[in-house]
């Protein structure tokens, strides 16, 4: 591997993961400068010594293989179908594999035609059938050869499989392929070109992941800070999505009085208890409104209306709810996890 003093974070060149990679960036506080939409390198402000470098998913994966690049933005289904049983791909590794972007599924599809084929075991019966009938087997046309026929395989289903780099869709229709397998989000384009996924043939749910080289990271401690960074912020950031911090007045006795109403309850307990401090009036004394205070608490978007009702029951009024944008923790979990993984 070749030997760098510079820090490279690959970003995906193309289609929906370019759009969500850049924005998932951005909302995380890694904002992208480009110079222009020509230019195939930016900075990242809070990150100076990383260079942004746009490349092809299958680039990327390479790169990030033999060490020309330190971090990367994928798709899973890309890094499982080039890594799927290639021992060189021993020098990637998952720096956090949950992002919430760019979600899709790869499934098998059939035509519509098909009237009686609706799951794998109906699609085994099928590709006996076509092999009876034709003396050939059943052909698959995909992007994801190497998972398609790990899944085929396990389905004990005769195959051949032909890549295609272009539309998939068509195939059935230009008589190359019997049926394809494909990425699918929404499944609109499979319904336009008449067909459909069988309800067991998802082979993987897929979405963005962070992926690093290996040896970048046990070798060179700046590259490690960088990782710590970036799981830094990307948590925070993910952590708070599911938050709101909402706060609210409420007379008591005293600040653990209100938090003994509080702590009885189920939704306004916080993340390790309410934050309560006394309110100082318009006129400025304390004693003349000492039995007001202000309550708050990180609240989980699901239990908003049940948190908004608790507070009501024990006195609380004027409820203010706003999102959090992100929530730190001492340590990211994930570095720690990353730390182990290393041998670190």
């Amino acid at each position: 591997m070749e030997e760098r003093n510079d820090i490279r974070f690959a970003i995906p060149s193309n289609g929906r993961l370019e759009k969500d990679t850049l924005e998932f960036m951005k909302a995380c506080g890694l904002t992208v400068k480009r110079p222009n939409s020509r230019s195939y390198t930016a900075t990242i402000p809070m990150l100076p010594d990383v260079s942004a470098i746009w490349q092809r998913q299958n680039d990327i994966v390479r790169g990030v293989r033999v060490g020309s690049l330190d971090f990367a933005v994928v798709g899973q289904d890309a890094l499982e179908e080039r890594c799927a049983g290639e021992p060189t791909c021993e020098n990637i590794v998952i720096v956090h594999n949950a992002l919430n972007i760019s979600h899709c599924e790869l499934h098998l599809a059939v035509p519509q035609a098909w009237d009686n084929v609706f799951t794998m075991a109906d699609l085994a019966r099928k590709a006996i059938e076509i092999e009876e009938n034709t003396g050939r087997p059943l052909r698959i046309a995909t992007k994801f050869p190497r998972l398609t026929e790990r899944f085929l395989n396990q389905h004990n289903i005769n195959h051949e499989l032909f890549k295609a780099d272009g539309t998939l869709e068509i195939a059935p229709a230009l008589g190359y392929a019997d049926m394809i397998a494909d990425l699918v989000s929404t499944g609109n384009t499979l319904r336009a070109n008449a067909l459909r996924q069988l309800d067991d043939g998802r082979m993987i749910h897929s979405q963005g992941v962070l992926i690093a080289s290996k040896q970048a990271l046990q070798t060179r401690p700046e590259v490690r800070q960088v990782a710590y960074e970036l799981l830094e912020y990307i948590e925070a950031y993910l952590r708070a999505q599911d938050c709101y911090t909402v706060v609210s007045n409420m007379r008591g006795e005293s600040p653990q009085a209100i938090a003994n109403r509080m702590l009885d309850k189920t939704h306004i307990r916080g993340l390790q208890g309410p934050t309560i401090s006394q309110i100082v009036p318009h006129n400025g004394t304390i004693e003349s409104n000492k039995n007001w205070y202000a309550v708050q608490i990180i609240v989980k978007k699901k239990n908003l209306s049940a948190a908004i009702r608790e507070l009501r029951q024990i006195g609380g009024s004027g409820v203010i709810v706003t999102p959090v944008r992100y929530i730190f923790e001492e340590v990211p979990e994930r570095y720690q996890a990353l730390l182990a993984e290393i041998g670190l």
